[in-house]
Parts: C-alpha cells; sequence; structure tokens
C-alpha cells in the first residue's frame, strides 16, 4: 500500500507510544448534574488525553467524530489553523493511532475536513485504519450560496462543501442506512392507497399478519375517520403497506408465498404473491447516500447559545452521523470538541460521551453548553428527539504523569491508578473505574495478576506488602494457573518462581518498559 512521506514521520510513528501516560483529576466545581453521570469533559491536550483515557476505555469507543483544524491558513479565534502540511500531519497522526486504540471492534471514526488536507488525511487514514475499512466518504454541503460568496463568483466557484471521512476499526463494523423526511407535497394522494398494515413486524416475514387500518381501528373503540386513520397511517408508515386486492381484508396470514430479499445496499424488501410489497415510509421518507446537501447551516451561530466563527458543527448532521453507528447508552468520543456539538448532541440522544478540550475554550465554551443541555436546553435537536434535561458530566484536567523525569512512580499516584496501567499493559484491555481494590487484578487469557503497591495488604509502611516474600504470597487470593506479580522487589529465587509458575515484574521499571 503507499505511504505518504513527510518531515519527521519517523518520530511520529513513535510519538503516540512515547507520550507520558497523565492522570485525570476532576474539577468538582466544573462538573455539573448527577455525580454519577458516565460523561466525561477534558481540558486538556488531546494527545495527553487520549493516552490517559487508553487504560480505561481502550475497545469501548462505539463512535469517534472529530473535526480538526483544516489547515486552512484562516485567523481562528480559538485554533492555531495556520500550520504547514508536515506540522498538520505531525499533529493528526499520532492521535488518530490512539483514538484506533479507543474503538470499540464494530466502532467508527468520522473526521471532517476541507479539500485543503482531504487528500493528505485519505492516505493517513488508510495506513491506520486500513483501506478495506473505508466505509464512507461523505460530501456534506456547509455553507450557503449567498452573501459574500456571489460577490465573488465570477472569479472563482464557491466553496460549498466539506468532507466527512468514515472509517471502521474492523469489518465487524455496519452502518445503518441514512434516512430523511422526504417534501410532503403529494403525499396526500398516496395515502387512499395505503390502507393495510402489518401486526407483527418484528416476526420473521413469515409469520406477519395484514390488518386493515379502519377494520383495526374499529376494534380499538376507534372512529376510523379520514383524520384518525391518516394519523396512524403517518405514525406507523413504516409498517403501513399497500391495499391488496381484497376490498376488506381481515386477518390475512403471510404463507410460503412471502420472502425477503436484502440488496447489495442493505435496504431490505418484501414480496408477496409475486409482487414487491409497497410501504407508505417510502413516501413519507427516503434514503441518503454519501451526498448529503440538507443540511442547515441558516442561524447556527445561535445553536446551543455559544459564538463559535467559522467552526460551530449543526447538531443535525451530528445526530444523523450517530444514528448511522451508534445506539442508546453507546460511548461517544470528540478529541476536538470545539464549541461542544458532539457531546451536546451525544446528551440528548442518550449516548455516554468523552469530550476533550484544550485551554480555556474547554470551560468558556464547552462547559457553559453543556450545563444547558443537562438544563434541558431546547435548541437544535432537543425538539426532535424529545429532549428534556437530565443527567450531567464530570470536568476534569490533565494531572500529573504516573512516573516522574526519574522513571519513578510519582507519590501522588493510588492503587487504582497504577493497577489499570498494569491491567492495560499487559492485556491491552481496559479495567473498570469501579473495579475491586484488591492485589488480585484478575485472569486474562489463562493468567492471574497481581499488583503489589501502595500499602494495598495492610500494611502502611512505605515497602510493607510490596515485595513478594513467601509470606506475602500466602496472602493473596488463590489463582490456579500462571501468575504475573508487580512489586518493587522480590526474595523469592529464580528456581523457586518457576516452581510457583510466577512471573515476577519489578515496578516501575518493567511498566515502564512495556
Amino acid at each position: 500500500m503507499p505511504l505518504l512521506s513527510w518531515h519527521n514521520r519517523d518520530q511520529d510513528l513513535t510519538r503516540a507510544a512515547l507520550a507520558p501516560y497523565r492522570l485525570l483529576e476532576p474539577v468538582t466545581g466544573l462538573s455539573y448534574g448527577e455525580p454519577d453521570a458516565p460523561n466525561m469533559l477534558i481540558e486538556g491536550d488531546n494527545l495527553d488525553a487520549l493516552k490517559a483515557l487508553l487504560p480505561y476505555y481502550a475497545g469501548q469507543v462505539k463512535c469517534v467524530f472529530i473535526d480538526p483544524p483544516y489547515n486552512t491558513g484562516s485567523a481562528f479565534d480559538h485554533y492555531d489553523d495556520n500550520l504547514e502540511h508536515s506540522t498538520w500531519l505531525s499533529t493528526m497522526y499520532p492521535r488518530l493511532e490512539l483514538l484506533k486504540q479507543l474503538l470499540a471492534k464494530d466502532g467508527h471514526i468520522f473526521v471532517q475536513i476541507d479539500d485543503n488536507e482531504m487528500a493528505y488525511l485519505q492516505v493517513v487514514m488508510d495506513e491506520i485504519f486500513g483501506r478495506p475499512n473505508r466505509a464512507i466518504n461523505i460530501a456534506v454541503k456547509m455553507s450557503e450560496l449567498s452573501g459574500v460568496k456571489m460577490k465573488h463568483v465570477d472569479r472563482k466557484p464557491p466553496k460549498l462543501k466539506e468532507y466527512i471521512l468514515g472509517y471502521r476499526a474492523t469489518p465487524a463494523g455496519r452502518l445503518r442506512p441514512v434516512k430523511k423526511a422526504k417534501n410532503p407535497e403529494n403525499l396526500e394522494k398516496y395515502l387512499r392507497y395505503y390502507t393495510n398494515f402489518i401486526e407483527n413486524p418484528e416476526d420473521d416475514v413469515e409469520e406477519w399478519v395484514v390488518t386493515s387500518i379502519k377494520e383495526h381501528l374499529l376494534s380499538e373503540g376507534v372512529e376510523p375517520t379520514e383524520e384518525n386513520i391518516r394519523e396512524f397511517q403517518l405514525r406507523e408508515a413504516e409498517r403501513v403497506v399497500y391495499r391488496t386486492n381484497n376490498a376488506l381484508l381481515a386477518r390475512q396470514k403471510f404463507h410460503t408465498r412471502t420472502a425477503k430479499v436484502i440488496s447489495p445496499t442493505g435496504i431490505e424488501y418484501v414480496w408477496w404473491e409475486g409482487k414487491q410489497m409497497l410501504f407508505l415510509s417510502s413516501y413519507t421518507e427516503e434514503y441518503l447516500g454519501d451526498f448529503w446537501p440538507d443540511i442547515s447551516t441558516i442561524n447556527l451561530n445561535k445553536e446551543g447559545g455559544v459564538d463559535f466563527k467559522r467552526g460551530k458543527k449543526p447538531e443535525t448532521l451530528l445526530q444523523r452521523i450517530l444514528e448511522m453507528c451508534t445506539s442508546e447508552s453507546d460511548l461517544v468520543l470528540d478529541s476536538f470538541l470545539g464549541s461542544g456539538t458532539t457531546a451536546a448532541v451525544a446528551h440528548k440522544m442518550g449516548r455516554r460521551w468523552i469530550g476533550i478540550e484544550m485551554g480555556d475554550h474547554a470551560r468558556t465554551h464547552c462547559q457553559p453548553r453543556l450545563k444547558k443541555v443537562v438544563d434541558g436546553e431546547q435548541g437544535g435537536i432537543s425538539e426532535a428527539v424529545g429532549w428534556k434535561g437530565g443527567s450531567g458530566f464530570r470536568f476534569y484536567k490533565l494531572g500529573v504523569p504516573v512516573f516522574d523525569q526519574d522513571g519513578h512512580i510519582d507519590e501522588r499516584i493510588k492503587f487504582e491508578q497504577l493497577a489499570a496501567h498494569v491491567w492495560f499493559a499487559e492485556t491491552g484491555t481496559p479495567r473498570s473505574t469501579r473495579a475491586k481494590k484488591d492485589a488480585f487484578l484478575g485472569e486474562h487469557g489463562g493468567t492471574g495478576y497481581y499488583l503489589l503497591f501502595n500499602g494495598i495488604l495492610g500494611d502502611e509502611r512505605k515497602t510493607g506488602g510490596n515485595v513478594l516474600t513467601r509470606r506475602v504470597l500466602r496472602s493473596l487470593a488463590k489463582f490456579d494457573g500462571p501468575k504475573v506479580i508487580y512489586g518493587e522487589a522480590c526474595d523469592l529465587s529464580a528456581e523457586q518462581l518457576r516452581e510457583l509458575d510466577i512471573a515476577f515484574r519489578q515496578t516501575p521499571y518493567d511498566i515502564q518498559a512495556r
């Protein structure tokens, strides 16, 4: 596969691995809402913040959306968007590497970009995520043909679109078809033909039961007026079907005359008695491909109640992306949070979220906007998704590195924090922040892992219980299998360790080496 070369590429390939593991320190005064809410707003450089998240969230993020600086030469108020190509690539490459590690196996990443770096970005993402994992390349209208653009149309075609490059983490990732509401101009003439509906669409096609809407309303004690029938048709459009030849259809069950066909685009078709079954939803909504001309940017500056010139994304755009690849409670991450749109939309849609933004901007833009969301702010997609407020978020800032400049574990590190790093270093999987505080960290792949640190065994002396001795070994939770034990030192001989099937690793050196 062709690779892109740039100045300092070799250093950039190791930049993510060499970034220090840092702590995430809660800022209570800037957190808001329910104290146990799972959402995180992090202030700080996103390379360090992403590295700090790995021990806890590797392989768990269902959707990453980032809108990085476009390298356009514009003087943005909150970003340095005047980087040379090599510097821009040096910024993006290590961050994309870390984002890949955070993605779930069936997760997706979307990166919004314009013409300046789109071609370079695609080559880099092919390298990191694999060209076969390209999921979609969306062209989305992000500007209107009006105002200043019209004044210069004779000199240069106006720039109206941007790109969203979408990649899956592995072939397991699948995107749902994208649908939008159709213009209802001609809807009324179709309604009179769609007079039946499927009672049990969740069952196998062969078990479907088709019923007259009129007869159903009567059985429910509802007068089958035109208004009531129309309300039912529009509410249940995805299971309302074209009438059959029967003048009055009572409950008719499908048999072997039916078949369901999945097209190459993933859209399902149902055939009945040799004809394709027609659904009313075909006239109330339509499928979109990779060209999205319908995203409105009018009055975008007012969304969310924060001012963010030329960088804010519409909430409807993020809603559409999250609908493609996430479900309720899935984890969404944006490491270039900007004005906070991704977090706001994820919150309103019932997704968990992590947002990262650097400097005062996290406090002056993102935090106030997300407070309003928790309080039930009604802009953007709120009405469409029925958002009324609730939940909350925790605000964090980057703390000290786990290791100091001399390679020693920082004295402020707690057992739970080092345990997460040890577990991730050994297994490549995250450790829950709710994990039990115990020297036995758990079993993975048939091996048991232990950490002797910071008086975990109840001995509060500086080295008490941190040295592996026969006495300490007897006090550890039993595990029948090979064991890996981390500690400051070991009093057992190499032969004794082999007999006991123990691999001893010395802190901090063996942690840093990994």
